[in-house]
């Protein structure tokens, strides 16, 4: 018997969660498939299901596992290693492998996994060469701030990666998975590529610390371009070129090293580490050794200038001999000779020389000297603070290479842009998110721990730099007053070898470390294939190790090599990290106020205000460090994201743009509720409604074109289709018919939605799109549809009647509807006009449409050089004149530039054309009521009728065209009572009721159930297709001739009669006009003259090549007020 274990516990002020599991009876299961759609599910249903109280669900198996299936391969989920595809992608290939070769569990805690890691990536070059040149400049309280600032930038930073790491279960991807599944592949790819070219030059800045401890400190001989007796500029131009060639040489051999062998690099990371530690704890046995003892470290002052210690041995101008008074070898560089009566330098003669100690030690009280900064401009000389010295400012300093100088012209931004990557390097734990045994434990605890330790020895340093060292030494960037020692290694314990040394290693293996990462995050980026441009890059040898990327990565690192300074290259790489550190808070601060059912970290220590504080803090820090380096870096993150919308491929990752993007579009679509939009914002949002054929492609692919000429790319669209049947037999069809859709919307460059429809038959499924597309106040206000083609054939009867009920339901839905005729003559978007007219026939107003369309469509590149023309009519008692003067002042009022005719039509008899014409109308629609054959042979029997009366008319009107006509399958209506009223028509007649002589024959019960494919369709055609056995029961050619005895009504006779003057008008005018836009007259209300509205349409727009039928939607849409 199936157990089930739930318990529900009513408890008032709290609830919980109760998971329930049903377990089968069956002690020995044989469920193990893995992650849903298993390829081994389906052939192990039928096993699965024999003797289990579960065959209920056997059906849904494919779709959904068994719960002990999920949970097992849950069980088994172990990440993926670092540049690899997609988690979600390869879950059933990892699943299958599992059950190849047993899965090795990571075993890697928080102190190993992530703690380690992140002191060993924070502590770096910056804290041995440039902190206490930091401290000097910025002195210990700006200095102090700096720390601060930036130490909490980082905090805050590790909180929000906190709380996304511990979303879930995070692959090995590190900063890079996190911010691309939170912000999108466009954000993602951006940041991704920008975090790629921090670590880079980081390596650079490593390589270039390491060189700079090699040639200043360990072997100053081992100079390819010697530094000996060279000053100013060449002495740094040879010092810059030194760091080159070196720089390259090392970056050459850490990339082979990287090539041979990452296992390597792994192994020796431990022994860096043990260097970092070393040298920080001889720092603070240091310190507290000056406080007991200080060390012997003399600095030479010349009045008040700082001497370069390195040629001289005594700090003194003469000493006291047994043989009297001898100059010493500082004598010698100021005077022309040893002699005491030598001549020597102004100012070496007017001060003297002193010696200062330069570690006085933490209890001296030089703290008070250091704790506000000193800035230089380059070349500025190192004075000693509060000490007088006797100068001529009009003197030119001389023997400048003697002193110690500023090499660089120091500020509070720059000291920021150095100091900033000393405090990067915490995303190294959640870069090894994939080797924890519990990430989502280990690295907030690792990260935060790591960040305050840090945080703890930067902040000490600057205080107990200040408190220790004298500000001249500190000023002293490379130690040329202390006998060319490391600054930070005259304060360590027990020897500056022990700092020197250390830190050189420690440098190497960041930089090795650096060219490691770098070229993996390439490769995630490149498998990821969200930057078509970098898929090369996501290949490398048969186990994995991406060595294009690596290529990359040095090419890239040889960059900053070429640079040559580490005080240039530090604030690039500050903006890369910063900028990622932005989007990382940016993306927690996102997810927590979108509230996304998915954000649920195990890490509560976060707030979204903590996110926005960290997130403009790092935002600060960019334009402080450089502002011109903090633009470069937004527009080449900018770039980046443009490129990946524009060519990147679609991903779909549930971040957290999209969340915002639709709480967006919500608080938009409230906005929109409240009110319709002013006359003054209305533009056309279409809803285009085209046909597809039986393979679900567009039959009209112009009526895109269109819609995109006349959007223009704003406002809404809509592209809808119906297709018959029910959905569930035809959802296949459908999903082809939408992606049909896209691809022409995508084609014709129409930006808008799709959507398809499916219902019982074409009609419903129109109305519904009619009424269901869009969503509150974005929905659409005009229709745009294609006047149905050869709708006189029998075949088509009922697309013409779709029709007409369409056109009914755009009126009773207040929208404008737009027809246009012979779309397929309307041009592409790629045609130009170089000339020709807009011609448009304003018969009635009906809300300004037709103002406001061709404006429209002269906004596209395909019309903008077709001239705009007004033509409206005038009737016997109107002026002519004063409604052309009226028309101008109006279309000026609107802003419109056109050209204005008033034609004038005066009343007319009606000719015996237009009579007979109507005649033989109202007779098809009437015989085919009384007929009940096939449709070949109501064609045959009515075929002799007819032609006698065609050949009345030809005789009449020799120039008139025989016009097919259709026949409707309503009976009409003609008693007085069932008359409709007329809507908005080209002629306006409420006097002359119906003929009486019209007969009415309505349809028997039995007719009028029948459906619409069985009820009689007719086309009367010049040709008879065949001639088949009339059936029994078919009315006689007597009872047919009798409807030919009937008089036409008199009403359609002025409409037919309106219909033939107009285009005679409109045909004599508007011939050569590119496009006509006129007035659609509305349909009868009641369908019984339908068939006589089509007639009446296709009379009026008989002989153009393109015309817009257009209907407005009952309200003003354009105005003349601003």
């Amino acid at each position: 018997m199936p157990t089930a274990s739930c318990h529900l516990n009513n408890i008032t002020s709290h609830c919980f969660y109760r998971v329930c599991l049903f377990l089968s009876g069956d002690s020995n299961p044989k469920e193990n498939s893995p992650f849903i759609n298993s390829s081994d599910a389906a052939e192990e249903k039928t096993q699965q299901y024999d003797g289990k109280n579960m065959a209920l669900f056997e059906e849904e198996m494919d779709t959904s596992p068994m719960v002990a299936s999920l949970l097992s391969s849950l069980a088994n989920y172990s990440n993926l290693p670092q540049g690899s595809k997609e988690h979600e992608e390869a879950e059933n290939n990892e699943a299958e492998s599992s059950r190849k070769k047993p899965v090795k569990a990571p075993a890697l805690g928080t102190l190993m996994g992530v703690y380690l890691p992140c002191i060993q990536n924070i502590f770096g070059v910056i804290l041995f060469l440039r902190m206490t040149w930091l401290v000097g400049i910025g002195g210990v309280i700006g200095t102090f701030f700096i720390v601060f600032m930036c130490c909490s930038t980082t905090m805050l930073t590790a909180i929000s990666m906190s709380a996304i790491a511990t979303n879930g279960v995070v692959p090995a991807g590190g900063s890079y998975y996190m911010i691309s599944r939170s912000l999108g592949p466009e954000f993602g790819g951006a940041v991704g590529i920008c975090f790629y070219l921090g670590t880079t030059f980081a390596g650079a800045m490593y390589i270039l610390g390491a060189i700079e401890l090699l040639l200043i400190y360990i072997a100053p001989k081992a100079a390819i371009f010697p530094l000996e007796g060279l000053e100013g500029a060449e002495a740094e131009a040879a010092l810059l070129n030194n760091m080159r060639v070196y720089g390259t040489i090392l970056l050459t051999s850490m990339a082979t090293v990287v090539f041979v062998g990452v296992k390597y690099v792994n192994k020796l990371a431990l022994v860096f580490l043990a260097c970092v530690i070393l040298s920080i704890l001889a720092v603070y046995a240091g310190v507290i050794k000056t406080g007991i003892d200080a060390p012997e470290f003399p600095v030479c002052i010349l009045g008040n200038r700082t001497l370069v210690w390195k040629s001289f041995d005594v700090c003194a101008k003469t000493v006291e001999t047994a043989n009297g008074t001898v100059t010493t070898q500082l004598w010698r560089m100021f005077c022309d000779s040893p002699f005491l009566n030598a001549t020597c330098d102004k100012y070496f003669t007017a001060n003297n020389v002193s010696q200062i100690q330069g570690i006085p030690g933490v209890t001296s009280g030089i703290l008070a000297d250091n704790l506000f900064g000193t800035y230089y401009e380059k070349g500025d000389l190192i004075a000693k603070k509060f000490t007088e010295s006797a100068e001529d400012q009009d003197d030119p300093l001389t023997n400048s290479n003697r002193y110690v100088l500023a090499d660089i012209t120091s500020f509070f931004t720059l000291l920021v842009g150095i100091y900033f990557p000393s405090v990067t390097g915490i995303m190294a734990g959640s870069n090894r998110s994939g080797d924890l045994r519990d990430a989502q434990k280990s690295i907030p605890i690792g990260t935060i721990a790591a960040i305050c330790t840090t945080s703890f020895v930067y902040m000490s340093s600057v205080v107990l730099f200040g408190a220790c060292i004298e500000g001249v030494v500190l000023r002293d960037k490379f130690g040329e007053g202390v006998h060319g020692n490391l600054v930070i290694g005259t304060l360590a314990w027990p020897s500056p070898w022990v700092i020197v040394i250390g830190s050189f290693f420690s440098t190497c293996g960041a930089g090795l470390q650096s060219l490691t990462g770098a070229p993996r995050l390439m490769q995630a980026i490149a498998k990821d294939g969200i930057v078509p441009a970098l898929r090369i890059f996501g290949h490398g040898k048969a186990n994995g190790e991406p060595t294009w990327s690596l290529l990359l990565t040095a090419c890239i690192c040889e960059i900053g090599i070429l640079i040559a300074s580490l005080d240039a290259v530090a604030p690039i790489l500050s903006m890369f990290f910063l900028m990622c550190y932005m989007f990382v808070n940016l993306a927690c601060a996102l997810q927590t106020l979108l509230r996304t059912p998915n954000w649920r970290p195990r890490f509560k220590f976060y707030h979204w205000a903590l996110s926005f504080l960290g997130m403009s803090l790092c935002l600060t820090l960019m334009f402080l460090c450089s502002w011109y380096y903090a633009i470069i870096a937004m527009v080449i993150a900018s770039s980046i994201y443009k490129y990946i919308e524009f060519a990147g491929a679609e991903k779909e990752w549930g971040d957290g743009i999209r969340g915002l993007s639709l709480s967006a579009a919500r608080y938009a679509l409230m906005r929109l509720e409240e009110g319709p939009p002013h006359t003054k914002n209305w533009r056309p949002q279409l809803l285009t409604l085209v046909s597809t054929d039986a393979e679900q492609n567009v039959e009209q692919p112009r009526l895109l074109s269109l819609t995109n000429q006349l959007k223009a790319g704003k406002g809404l669209t809509i592209v809808g289709t119906a297709l018959e049947g029910t959905y569930l037999e035809n959802s296949e069809q459908s999903q082809r018919a939408e992606k049909a859709l896209r691809k022409l919307m995508e084609t014709e460059k129409v930006k808008g939605f799709c959507q398809v429809t499916v219902s019982s038959n074409l009609r419903d499924a129109t109305s519904h799109l009619l009424q269901a597309s869009g969503l509150g106040g974005l929905k659409h206000n005009a229709v745009l549809v294609s006047w149905p083609r050869n709708w006189r054939q029998g075949d088509e009867h009922q697309t013409w009647r779709n029709f007409v009920e369409l056109v009914r339901e755009t009126t009773a839905a207040h929208l404008a509807l737009l027809v246009p005729k012979n779309i397929s003559a309307f041009p592409s978007n790629g045609e130009r006009f170089t000339e020709g007219h807009i011609d448009v026939w304003w018969i009635v107003h009906d809300g300004g449409m037709l103002m406001l369309l061709p404006f429209l469509l002269r906004q596209h590149k395909v019309w903008r050089k077709c001239k705009m023309r007004i033509f409206t009519v005038a009737q016997l008692d109107d002026n002519s004149i004063q409604m052309k003067k009226d028309l101008t002042t109006f279309l000026y009022h609107l802003r419109i530039d056109a050209m204005v005719e008033v034609v004038e039509m005066h009343d007319s008899d009606i000719s015996a054309y237009t009579y007979e014409k109507t005649l033989v109308m109202e007779q098809r629609s009437q015989m085919l009521k009384q007929i009940n054959l096939s449709k070949t042979e109501r064609e045959r029997e009515i075929q002799s009728i007819t032609d006698s009366s065609r050949g009345s008319i030809r005789r009449k009107n020799p120039a008139a065209v025989t016009t097919q006509l259709s026949v409707t399958e309503d009976p009409p209506a003609a008693s007085k009572e069932e008359k409709p009223e007329e809507e908005v028509q080209l002629i306006h007649d409420n006097t002359t009721p119906t003929s009486p002589a019209t007969p009415a024959t309505p349809l028997t019960p039995a007719e009028e159930a029948k459906s619409p494919g069985e009820q009689i369709q007719m086309t009367w055609t010049e040709k008879c297709d065949g001639e088949p056995a009339k059936p029994p029961g078919a009315a006689t050619p007597e009872g047919i001739k009798d409807i030919f005895n009937m008089k036409p009504n008199q009403s359609n006779v002025r409409r037919m009669h309106t219909a033939l003057r107009l285009n005679e008008v409109i045909i004599k005018k508007s011939s050569e006009a590119k496009l006509v836009l006129l007035n659609m007259p509305g349909p009868p209300k009641n369908r019984t003259g339908d068939e006589n509205y089509m007639e009446f349409l296709e009379v009026l727009t008989d002989g153009l090549n393109r015309v817009l039928l257009v209907r407005g939607g009952g309200r003003e849409v354009i105005t003349i007020y601003s």
